[in-house]
């Protein structure tokens, strides 16, 4: 079958690679519908995160279920089905405390599993998927062609974005301010208006993402950085700052535009994949009692409390996909993303 491959840094071929096998039981094999680019597949494309050897590459995946291994109870031959970013079994004592991403039998996409088997990356034709009965989510059918979109942003970028708003306690009422407008930054301002925050500030400077931000429900757009930035927050904020602030980038001045904009007592959600050196400067967050929680994204306990919105298009995170190209094209895909020529890319094998 046809796979993705990271050679090296601006390196990305489609490459032959053998078809998935089923091998320990608890699996499935999935047919990919759509894949797509996230925003931390940059880093190793960039060089920011070595690429030591040539690997498969992809974690954000929906497709149809070709064949399932004999102890899987929840999931069968045919049903649609969402994969989060990640592999876990959904019974542990960290999948039952909410932190699926630490699952004690998980792993990640494009690597060998607890069991020594391989899970496919997501961008191909077909993945290999461990711990099938807790990773996927069956979506119960028929999946209308135009949902798919929708449906894939919870395999990772509305479930994040979701997760820096439940991070910052965003609540009914509040003022948000989201630093971050790629698609990940894109959904937390979904997020925060699904919600309830009523003043929701999109930190961006390009226009095609501002406009899909007020979309989105942003009710201000703060082009400007630093204190500058920091200053625009204060004044449409009664001049203290939001109530919530969400960091969707992962580098040291993300969050530091983040800690500043959020009010004495306010709380930063973080869920930007931390680059660059962000720091967290304690003093200056103890003189102002800001928090910070966050971290990678339990998103697989997302899709269920998610997905009905999506269905119904009460949410619209589809739209963050501002470009489609086959899988094949897939080298294309990095270069639009990393130019800034598209926010989010979907990849149809």
């Amino acid at each position: 079958m046809l796979a993705t491959v990271i050679h090296a840094a601006r390196d990305i071929r489609v490459e032959e690679v053998p078809d998935p096998v089923l091998s320990t039981g608890g699996d499935a094999i999935v047919r990919v519908v759509a894949a797509c680019v996230c925003g931390s597949d940059l880093w190793p494309y960039r060089g920011v995160t070595p690429t030591r050897e040539p690997h498969r590459i992809g974690h954000e995946f929906v497709g149809v279920v070709e064949s399932v291994g004999s102890d899987v109870a929840r999931v069968e031959a045919g049903d649609f089905v969402i994969a989060p970013f990640y592999v876990c079994d959904g019974t542990c004592a960290n999948c039952r405390n909410g932190v699926s991403t630490s699952c004690l039998q998980g792993s990640w996409w494009g690597g060998d599993d607890k069991a020594g088997g391989f899970a496919d990356g997501a961008q191909g034709e077909r993945v290999r998927v461990p711990l099938a009965d807790g990773t996927l989510v069956v979506v119960p059918g028929p999946v209308d062609d135009d949902e798919v979109p929708g449906l894939l942003t919870l395999s990772d970028v509305m479930g994040t974005g979701h997760h820096a708003a439940v991070s910052a306690g965003v609540g009914p009422g509040d003022s948000v301010a989201v630093v971050g407008d790629g698609a990940v930054g894109l959904c937390a301002i979904i997020a925060a208006k699904r919600l309830g925050a009523t003043t929701i500030i999109a930190m961006s400077r390009h226009a095609d993402r501002q406009a899909l931000a007020r979309e989105f429900g942003a009710t201000h757009v703060v082009e400007e950085r630093g204190d500058e930035g920091v200053a625009a927050v204060q004044e449409l904020t009664g001049g203290i700052g939001a109530d919530r602030v969400l960091e969707c980038v992962g580098t040291k001045e993300s969050m530091d535009q983040a800690l500043r904009s959020a009010r004495p007592g306010g709380m930063v959600g973080y869920v930007g994949v931390p680059n660059g050196g962000p720091e967290l400067p304690i003093r200056q967050m103890f003189n102002r009692n800001v928090g910070v929680n966050g971290g990678v994204a339990p998103v697989r306990g997302y899709i269920e409390d998610l997905l009905p919105d999506v269905r119904s298009g009460a949410i619209r995170p589809g739209l963050v996909f501002d470009l489609e190209l086959p899988l094949t094209d897939a080298a294309e895909a990095y270069a639009a993303m990393d130019e800034r020529r598209a926010t989010k890319v979907l990849l149809r094998p």
